[in-house]
């Protein structure tokens, strides 16, 4: 049957945390590869934690791949007719950017990476009890989220904490520039760490605790119509960013009940999707996430900061242009040594923030090769540890489909399916955020989206996965070990028993400076 011919179209983009990606969508869902644009950069790394990103960087990305885009469309005598009939975008997560009066920004773009509050965040967790405002807002009270950021911002810089008007995510922000839309969606909102998941609005609690009133902060809605920055979006319905952990689900066909996404880029995750009511009628696991989708869904998991930008570091410092001949499946699951791989501050399942990257058992014999293929697994044994807990019963588990970068590494697929000893689906979708941001709009219009053909299946050894659970144990041991060398405070440590459950509000009034 030929494949029916678009009416109107979609603009997508996606803000990640390496690159900015553009691309139109037809009402089907289907990604119009002719229209795909594409600009890289990278986040700026310090010794002490930081890692920024340059705002007007992200910016001017933006805006290219935008012209790009719809300079694309207006080349097509196919394309150029058609109205594009709603923009989207999803972005990274957790990004913190002060802007002034003009909204123009006043700091960098303070990502998920950057520790340099780790020290408010303990303050944070000695104050007020983190199991309640993780059972209120979704997230834990660690240096990744906007609260310790906030407060480690007034405490080194009081004057430019003063001077900010507003503080939002740089998603919503370059919204502002290309749609004219500047405003924050529910999902955008629930990963700072000042969302309340009940009242589905800023948590009073948490911006009295970081001495902020929530008009300076955005306002939060999921779609506007308003005026366009440019005539291509004259008849468009404009959805604000979604988060780019909810638009993957939704793009690599992972919001369907039982079906578990693992997506593996610069960072790595394990999420599922649930119905808004049976996610707040179940207590979240302690250390994972619980985010919104829209108004009907949400998103738990757990994510981990060490993922390809680990793989990127061993191909660079170990020179290894032919980093795929490295990863033997074979040689992988019978590796001696032990690496804890924490280049950057690490969350998910057990948030080891003040250990650092860690490699054990190195000998005269080892290569780099070894190293790679090492630091590799360590990884994939975290995002085994997230699954287990997130779903304990893994019967209850009817699929693992993966997205991300990893998808160009058939090796480390390998590897990964063992590590997670289940089988697993390869996403047909390259840009699942990307594609997700284009469906959320799509289905909020009212269209019926058809589900990706089925991807590519990878069964897992039996033999290599028994290997790779002792070396799971063996990695969990060093962890434990190390931790008990620092001697860590309560509240320092991975994570703390939870306590009896209070509202964020009464919590945070337990609280003063």
């Amino acid at each position: 049957m030929a494949a029916r011919r678009p009416r109107s179209l979609v603009f997508a983009i996606d803000i990640g945390s390496s690159s900015v990606r553009t691309a139109l969508f037809t009402q089907s869902g289907a990604r119009l590869p002719a229209t795909f644009a594409n600009r890289r950069y990278a986040i700026r790394y310090s010794p002490e934690g930081a890692a920024e990103l340059d705002p007007m960087v992200l910016l001017r990305a933006a805006r290219a791949c935008t012209r790009e885009t719809l300079l694309a469309r207006s080349r097509s005598t196919a394309l150029n007719p058609l109205p594009i009939t709603a923009g989207s975008g999803s972005a990274f997560w957790h990004a913190l950017l002060g802007v002034d009066q003009r909204n123009r920004p006043i700091t960098p773009v303070f990502t998920w990476a950057d520790s340099r509050s780790a020290r408010d965040a303990a303050d944070l967790r000695r104050k007020i009890d983190e199991r309640d405002v993780q059972t209120a807002t979704g997230c834990m009270l660690r240096a990744q989220f906007w609260p310790a950021k906030l407060r480690w911002l007034r405490r080194t810089n009081r004057s430019l904490f003063r001077q900010a008007a507003r503080w939002t995510a740089p998603a919503c922000w370059i919204f502002d520039d290309v749609f004219g839309v500047g405003d924050s969606s529910h999902s955008m909102a629930s990963a700072s760490g000042m969302y309340n998941l009940a009242s589905q609005d800023w948590d009073e609690g948490i911006t009295d605790l970081c001495d902020l009133h929530s008009d300076k902060l955005d306002t939060i809605r999921d779609s506007a119509v308003s005026a366009k920055r440019r005539l291509e979006f004259r008849d468009a319905r404009i959805f604000t960013a979604i988060g780019d952990g909810a638009a993957s689900n939704l793009g690599s066909g992972t919001d369907r009940q039982g079906v578990v996404a693992i997506s593996f880029g610069t960072s790595g995750a394990v999420r599922m999707l649930r119905s808004r009511a049976a996610a707040l009628a179940q207590q979240l696991p302690f250390g994972l996430f619980q985010y919104v989708v829209d108004a009907r869904r949400l998103v738990i998991g757990g994510a981990i900061s060490n993922a390809g930008n680990l793989r990127e570091w061993c191909v660079r410092e170990f020179h290894l242009p032919h980093e795929q001949q490295a990863l033997s499946r074979t040689a992988a699951a019978h590796d001696t040594l032990i690496v804890l791989p924490f280049l950057v501050s690490e969350r998910a399942p057990d948030w080891p923030e003040t250990l650092r990257g860690t490699i054990m058992a190195v000998t005269q014999t080892t290569t780099a090769a070894d190293l790679l293929r090492a630091s590799v697994t360590s990884s994939f044994y975290r995002l085994a540890e997230i699954l287990e807990l997130m779903v304990p019963k893994p019967r209850l588990v009817k699929e693992v489909i993966v997205s991300g970068g990893i998808l160009h590494s058939m090796p480390s697929l390998h590897i990964l399916a063992d590590c997670l000893a289940r089988d697993i689906r390869i996403s047909r979708e390259l840009e699942s955020s990307l594609r997700g941001a284009a469906i959320y709009a799509l289905q909020a219009l009212g269209h019926t989206v058809a589900p990706l053909p089925a991807g590519k299946l990878l069964r897992h050894d039996r033999a290599l996965a028994k290997k790779h659970r002792q070396r799971r144990t063996d990695q969990r041991r060093l962890q434990s070990l190390l931790q008990q060398a620092h001697r860590q405070e309560p509240g320092d440590a991975a994570l703390t028993p939870p306590r009896a459950h209070r509202s964020s509000r009464q919590a945070c009034k337990r609280s003063s400076d």
